[in-house]
C-alpha cells in the first residue's frame, strides 16, 4: 500500500512541478520515487535491479545516439527542412506533423519518432515564431495516436499482437483501426487550433535549407538511418510472415547506433551528450511500478471486477484510466491474460490496444513518448509542456477519441 501512496505523490509533484522555490524536473521526482520504496522496503535493491527492463534501456540508449548524431551532424535540419519546407502556415505545419509523424510512427514506433521529432519540433517552432508548446503537443498527439494502427507502433500493440491469437496482425489492426486513427489525428488538430488560436496566425518567413555542419558524421548518420528503416522493414516482414524470429526492437536500435559509435571521432561526446535524464527517469519508474506492481493491490481489484470489464467501452475506459497509473504495458502483460481466460473477440483485442495507447493523450505520464518529448525539449530550450498544458488538450482529445474507437469498433 505505501507504493501505492508514493506512486500517487509522485504523480502529485509532477502535476505541480515545484515545492517551494525548487523546481523539479521529471526525472528527479520520478527518481525520488524509487527512492522512496526503496527505503521503505517495498522493493529489495537485487528486485529493484531486475526490474529495470535492459531491452527498454538499451533501445532508448540505441535511439539517443542515432537522434543526436542527426542533430549534431546538421542532418536532422536538413532532413526537416526537405520534410516540413513547404509548409507556409502553421496550419500546414501542424497537419504535416500530425499526419507525418503519426503514419511514421506506426512503422517506427513512437518512441523512436518522439527522441527524432522533439529537436525538430522546437526548430520549427522558432522558425515560425510559434509557441514551442504548439508543435511539442502536435509531436506528442502524432507518436501516440499514429502507432495506434499498428502492431509493431508501440510495445503494448505487439504485446497484444503476439499474446492475443490474432492471425495477420498488420492487415486486422488496419482493418479496425486505420479510419478511427485518422480521425483522431484530425480530431487533434482541431483541438490544438481551439487551444492556441493566436500562434495559428504564424506564416513560414520563407526559411532556407541549412547546410550540414558535418559531412562525415551526416554520412555516418544517414547510414544509421538507412539501417534503422531497413532493419524496421525487415521486422514487419518477419511479423507478416509468421516468422518466430527473435528480432527485438532493441537489436534494431543498437545495430543503427553501431556505425556511429563505431566510426565517429566524436562517439564519446555524442554519448556524453544523450539524454541521460531520461535514461534515469525510466530506470527509477521500473523500480516504482515493479514495487507497485508486488503490492498486488491493483491486481486483486482488477480481477474482482473483470466480470464487469469485458464489454468494449470498458475495455478502453479501464485501459485509458489504469494506464496512468501503471503504464500501459504493465496494463496490457496485466490484462490481455485475463481478456484471453476467459474468451474474446477481435473487436475487444483492438479496444484494449487502442485504449491503452490513446492514455497516452491524457496525461504526460500515459505515455513514455510524452517522457522522452518533455525531457529532451527541457534540455534543449527553456521551454517545455508542464503538467496542465498537457491536461488542457489531452483530456477532451483523449475523450473524444475513446468515442471514436468505441463507435468504430462497436458499429463499423
Amino acid at each position: 500500500m505505501i507504493s501505492l501512496v508514493v506512486l500517487l505523490l509522485v504523480f502529485l509533484l509532477i502535476a505541480v512541478r515545484q515545492v517551494g522555490r525548487i523546481r523539479l524536473p521529471i526525472w528527479q521526482i520520478m527518481l525520488l520515487g524509487a527512492v522512496a520504496v526503496l527505503a521503505t522496503g517495498q522493493i529489495s535493491p537485487i528486485e529493484a535491479l531486475e526490474a529495470v527492463n535492459p531491452d527498454v534501456m538499451l533501445f532508448l540508449f540505441g535511439m539517443f545516439v542515432v537522434g543526436e548524431a542527426l542533430e549534431e551532424s546538421g542532418y536532422l535540419s536538413h532532413l526537416s527542412h526537405r520534410l516540413f519546407g513547404r509548409a507556409r502556415t502553421l496550419d500546414g505545419l501542424v497537419l504535416l506533423i500530425l499526419f507525418g509523424m503519426g503514419t511514421l510512427s506506426a512503422f517506427l514506433m513512437n518512441d523512436t519518432l518522439a527522441i527524432v521529432g522533439t529537436p525538430v519540433a522546437l526548430a520549427l517552432a522558432a522558425k515560425f515564431k510559434a509557441d514551442r508548446k504548439v508543435l511539442l503537443l502536435a509531436l506528442a498527439f502524432a507518436v501516440t495516436i499514429g502507432s495506434v494502427m499498428s502492431p509493431i507502433g508501440n510495445p503494448q500493440n505487439l504485446l497484444v499482437a503476439m499474446n492475443g491469437d490474432i492471425t495477420n496482425p498488420f492487415v486486422t489492426f488496419l482493418r479496425y483501426l486505420f479510419l478511427p486513427t485518422m480521425i483522431c489525428l484530425l480530431l487533434a488538430y482541431l483541438l490544438l487550433r481551439l487551444n492556441f488560436r493566436a500562434d495559428f496566425r504564424s506564416r513560414s518567413p520563407g526559411w532556407r535549407e541549412e547546410s550540414i555542419s558535418d559531412p562525415k558524421l551526416a554520412l555516418l548518420s544517414q547510414v544509421s538511418l538507412a539501417l534503422l528503416i531497413t532493419l524496421v522493414l525487415a521486422k514487419i516482414v518477419t511479423v507478416f510472415a509468421g516468422l518466430n524470429i527473435d528480432f527485438r526492437l532493441t537489436y534494431i536500435a543498437l545495430a543503427s547506433a553501431a556505425p556511429i559509435l563505431m566510426f565517429s571521432r566524436k562517439r564519446l561526446t555524442l554519448v556524453r551528450d544523450i539524454d541521460w535524464p531520461t535514461l534515469v527517469f525510466f530506470a527509477a519508474m521500473f523500480i516504482l511500478m515493479e514495487a507497485v506492481w508486488n503490492s498486488d493491490v491493483l491486481q486483486r481489484a482488477l480481477d474482482s471486477a473483470l466480470p464487469h470489464m469485458t464489454s468494449l467501452g470498458m475495455i478502453l475506459v479501464v485501459s485509458i484510466v489504469l494506464s496512468q497509473f501503471i503504464s500501459n504495458v504493465p496494463l496490457v502483460a496485466l490484462y490481455l491474460p485475463m481478456l484471453m481466460e476467459i474468451g474474446v473477440s477481435t473487436r475487444q483485442l483492438m479496444a484494449l490496444a487502442a485504449g491503452s495507447t490513446i492514455a497516452g493523450n491524457l496525461s504526460i505520464l500515459g505515455a513514455a513518448s510524452n517522457v522522452i518529448i518533455i525531457q529532451n525539449a527541457e534540455a534543449k530550450s527553456d521551454q517545455t509542456l508542464t503538467f496542465w498544458d498537457f491536461v488542457k488538450v489531452g483530456l477532451p482529445l483523449t475523450v473524444v477519441c475513446g468515442g471514436v474507437y468505441w463507435l468504430f469498433l462497436t458499429f463499423v
